[in-house]
């Protein structure tokens, strides 16, 4: 495993927290303790931002070609490191290897993305339509951000954030989950040995949220804030935003629809399920939460899916041949209990897994719930496990509506053979994404996003840097 870091890394520098706090770091799959890493408190968190403040001016006027050189090198050495980073992840957050080698490579991606992004920022010139004035139109970074990442690809959100933010001449503050912060601290080291100036990225590990990112948000400096966490703290974080107009982008909860319909290709149906749901171990805000199915083809679908669940082997991540690992923490575990026995408690038939395991560590079984109550709680919260549940329809209009009864709009999957049905219901769907015919979205060049209450803006694809950037117009009179 790659040298574990664990202290705060501010200015360029490795540091303990100004109070000495500390935290621990536990192995999900097992419930011991890793290491403790730096707790930082508010002192910490003002340290970080005057660094990123300090070093914003040389940093926006440093050429683009020598930001996009930086992400590249950064590219190579993620790719380079592969193993030792997906073993660092494992150990943390508890996937395992062979997703964890593909979050590196998906993660590096980002870097190589907007190492081509940093070279392609435009502007514009055009004369005014009283033909008496030109117009100059140019883009700069938006300035110092706060970006703050969640447990679940603890590798792949940082690069998400982190990139565009360093193509576009942006300085940064990040907080990561306090789950998962040894992946968080080599990508900052890996970032140092690229070359990236001292000051332009800044980590602070802490448990205590709340004290070291509010006085960040109201106090003035701090012009962007990317988040990527659950709908109700981004709604605390909007507020927080409001005092200064903070800008913001935020990637929130999800409630994905996974739609089959009677003409599906079942094959390609069960083999998108299984992607959408069992990715991560279902702990992904893209994951299929309600399996919306056509009730003539509904048990079938339900018994190849069921078949395909069974056989994934569940253990820690670092085991060979295990395909499920255990979930975050005890509380991620208690929650995905609940929503099963509520479901089964309303009717819900398990047709397979159901019963979380005895012995340490946080696992649960891949499950699927054939014939649930849409009162259920699972239908209207994000599960964040692997457990598919299993609704019938009738007609298209009918799961058009029940799909949309959600206020979350991040993405939805359709499986059908029919081109007009796809596209129609892909047009009907209030989602900022959707699978068609395929159980994966996310790609480095496709905005990653979604509407209503998942969130605000866009994250990678063309306009992924647009987030960091501003405009600016400067009228020039032509006599």
């Amino acid at each position: 495993m790659t040298e574990v870091l664990n202290q705060l890394f501010i200015g360029g520098a490795w540091v303990d927290a100004a109070d000495g706090a500390t935290m621990p770091v536990d192995d999900p799959a097992t419930g011991e303790l890793i290491c403790h890493v730096a707790d930082a408190g508010p002192k910490d968190a003002r340290l970080a931002e005057e660094a990123a403040v300090q070093a914003q001016q040389d940093w926006a006027r440093t050429a683009p070609r020598a930001r996009s050189e930086i992400l590249r090198r950064a590219y190579e050495i993620v790719l380079e490191r592969t193993d030792e980073l997906a073993h660092l992840m494992t150990s943390e957050m508890g996937k395992p290897l062979a997703e964890a080698r593909g979050e590196v490579a998906y993660a590096a991606e980002f870097f190589r993305w907007f190492s081509e992004e940093a070279v392609r920022v435009d502007g514009g010139y055009g004369t005014l339509p009283d033909g008496r004035n030109r117009m100059l139109l140019s883009r700069r970074p938006v300035g110092p951000c706060l970006l703050i990442t969640p447990w679940n690809f603890p590798l792949a959100m940082g690069t998400r954030k982190i990139g565009p933010a360093i193509a576009a001449g942006c300085t940064m503050v990040l907080k990561p989950a306090p789950q998962t912060p040894l992946t968080s601290l080599a990508l900052a080291g890996i970032l140092k040995e690229a070359g990236l100036p001292d000051g332009v990225l800044n980590v602070v590990t802490t448990s205590r949220a709340g004290e070291v990112c509010e006085p960040l948000l109201r106090g003035g400096r701090i012009r962007k804030l990317s988040f990527t966490g659950s709908t109700a703290v981004g709604r605390l974080l909007l507020a927080q935003c409001a005092d200064t107009v903070v800008r913001t982008s935020m990637e929130l909860g999800g409630n994905a629809p996974f739609i089959v319909f009677d003409d599906a290709d079942l094959d390609v149906a069960v083999d998108g399920a299984m992607i959408a749901k069992m990715r991560n171990m279902g702990e992904a805000c893209t994951a299929a939460n309600r399996f919306f199915v056509h009730r003539s083809v509904a048990e079938e679908f339900g018994r190849r899916l069921a078949e395909r669940m069974g056989a994934l082997v569940v253990g820690p991540g670092t085991r060979n041949g295990v395909d499920v690992g255990p979930l975050i923490d005890a509380a991620g575990r208690a929650k995905v209990v609940d929503l099963v026995a509520d479901a089964v408690e309303r009717g819900a038939q398990v047709l397979v897994g159901g019963r979380p395991p005895e012995g340490p560590g946080h696992f649960y079984p891949p499950t699927v719930l054939a014939g649930v109550d849409p009162g259920s709680r699972l239908m209207d919260t994000e599960i964040f496990g692997p457990v598919a549940a299993i609704l019938t329809f009738d007609d298209e209009d009918e799961v058009l509506r029940r799909a949309n009864d959600t206020p979350w709009g991040l993405v939805g999957y359709v499986f059908t053979q029919g081109l007009d049905r796809g596209l129609r219901v892909s047009e009907g769907l209030e989602v900022g994404m959707v699978g068609l015919n395929t159980g994966l979205v996310s790609n480095p060049a496709a905005p990653f996003g979604g509407v209503k209450q998942s969130g605000l803006g866009r994250e990678g694809g063309r306009v992924g840097i647009d987030e960091f950037l501003e405009y600016q117009y400067v009228a020039v009179p032509v006599r």
